[in-house]
């Protein structure tokens, strides 16, 4: 069964409770075209210029994960965490994040899903190593963020045609390797955001070459865990479910169009 053209719009007159649902639902039916269990997804509800109390509807309509781009959101995380009476949260970095503003990060989020260059990822360990981090080990749970299609617009690590461009593979694999012995860090997988593109079955290759990706890069450094895909907003996530995401990351579609 082929992917819906596009997942069902949000309307202004949904509560986010309903929208919530109505995203699960999505999650679910591409889940089963997948032949994968619904679980295996996490959604992460990306909550960036909204104010709390939308943000404590997610909370109550059972969202654990949240997303933000900007560090300085990051006041309202206290907000959220105390009204949420004691349900344990989880705030996610999406944005790209500048080396000065790196200890800010650490502060509030548990995983960073923007991770787009070697300097960046010294300053995390280095911090990492200074202070308390959100999981129990001590390191910090980071996304290594791929610009698989070769926008120019876009973050992340220079990664298209990593399969067939020699110079360019051996490059991203030297940056990897110099990551991993990082004692800081703990490198958990890939993300990437896809081009918009007027279909999101045309956002498919993207993703299936960062799952690729995933699997090559996971075969040479068998110490890293790489059991997380961090792809699909809410124009896409059930082409990016279908081809292997375990982390979709949407809006608009719970949240509305942003303030």
């Amino acid at each position: 069964m082929a992917a819906p053209d596009s997942p069902a719009p949000a309307t202004a007159t949904d509560t986010i409770a309903e929208r919530v649902a109505a995203v699960r639902a999505e999650m679910a039916a591409a889940c089963a075209r997948a032949n994968r269990p619904i679980d295996a997804v996490t959604l992460i509800a990306v909550s960036k210029t909204h104010p709390p109390p939308p943000i404590s509807e997610a909370v109550a309509a059972g969202i654990r994960d949240f997303g933000e781009n900007r560090v300085e959101e990051a006041d309202k995380i206290a907000v959220v965490n105390e009204g949420a009476a004691g349900i344990a949260l989880t705030w996610h970095m999406i944005g790209h994040v500048q080396s000065r503003k790196a200890g800010d990060v650490l502060h509030y989020y548990g995983w960073i899903h923007s991770l787009d260059s070697v300097k960046l990822a010294e300053r995390y360990a280095r911090l990492a190593a200074e202070s308390t981090v959100h999981n129990g080990d001590g390191r910090l749970n980071v996304l290594l963020e791929m610009n698989v299609s070769g926008e120019l617009s876009k973050e992340g690590f220079a990664a298209h045609g990593w399969r067939d461009d020699r110079g360019r593979r051996e490059s991203l694999w030297n940056d990897v390797r110099r990551m991993v012995q990082l004692p800081g860090l703990r490198v958990r997988g890939l993300m990437t955001i896809p081009p918009i593109v007027a279909s999101m079955e045309a956002a498919r290759p993207t993703f299936a070459d960062l799952c690729a990706l995933r699997d090559a890069l996971a075969a040479d450094f068998p110490s890293l865990e790489m059991d997380t895909l961090s792809m699909g907003m809410t124009d896409d996530y059930p082409v990016a479910i279908e081809e292997g995401a375990t982390v979709i990351r949407v809006g608009r579609a719970i949240f509305g169009v942003r303030a």
